[in-house]
């Protein structure tokens, strides 16, 4: 786009990329990256979203500074993690993986955090971690195979989408529920526009869909 600075989003998730298009932010290209997900042993689940959102923001600018056409982009990474106490829930792949943390999700609170690092033009790195608490409801054996037939758990963190059905799971929020989703978008924009991205470049002929 003519007339603002180029923009990477360095994810692959569509939801990542429909929250920004909420936002009025069109990312110039997409740049996931290929990192190990895998916490470390004893690893907090804080530091663990704040580690790989850096991964992820390194493994982007890399590629960038490879592309003429990309170089001295804006690049914005990000990271959740589900977790209940100290312990840090899957992405689930699995069945059987996210049978076992919706079992353990089941009529109590957990933690989601999400944590986005920003990468400037001049290739300073900025990070935020935000936080949101959330209940759920006492979940059935019947609830939990029919939200597992659903699909929809499937490469989620904690092994739930709260933007589909298992929207109807939670009881209680507490915080951002774009930061469930995936992305805060009010950090992010606050983020970006603080280092001089212009983040109503869109707005003007934004439409509601």
């Amino acid at each position: 786009m003519l007339g603002r600075p180029k923009f990477v989003l360095a994810s692959g998730s569509p939801r990542r990329l429909s929250l920004l298009n909420q936002a009025g932010i069109d990312p110039d290209a997409l740049r996931p990256a290929d990192v190990d997900e895998t916490p470390r042993r004893g690893e907090l689940p804080r530091a663990c979203a704040n580690r790989l959102a850096r991964a992820k923001a390194d493994a982007a600018l890399k590629s960038v500074q490879l592309d003429d056409e990309l170089r001295g982009a804006f690049i914005l990474s990000a990271d959740t993690v589900v977790a209940v106490g100290r312990r840090i829930l899957p992405k689930a792949n699995l069945v059987d993986e996210a049978a076992q943390c919706l079992r353990l999700l089941s009529g109590r609170n957990h933690r989601v955090y999400t944590a986005i690092c920003l990468v400037t033009p001049r290739e300073a790195f900025r990070q935020r971690l935000v936080e949101t608490r959330v209940r759920f409801k006492r979940l059935s054996e019947d609830d939990i195979q029919a939200y597992i037939g659903s699909g929809e758990w499937r490469g989620k963190a904690g092994g739930y989408a709260v933007q589909g059905i298992a929207g109807s799971f939670v009881v209680k929020m507490v915080g951002s529920y774009t930061n469930v989703v995936g992305l805060p978008l009010y950090e992010t924009t606050t983020l970006l526009g603080g280092e001089g991205f212009p983040i109503r470049f869109g707005w003007l002929n934004a439409t509601t869909v």
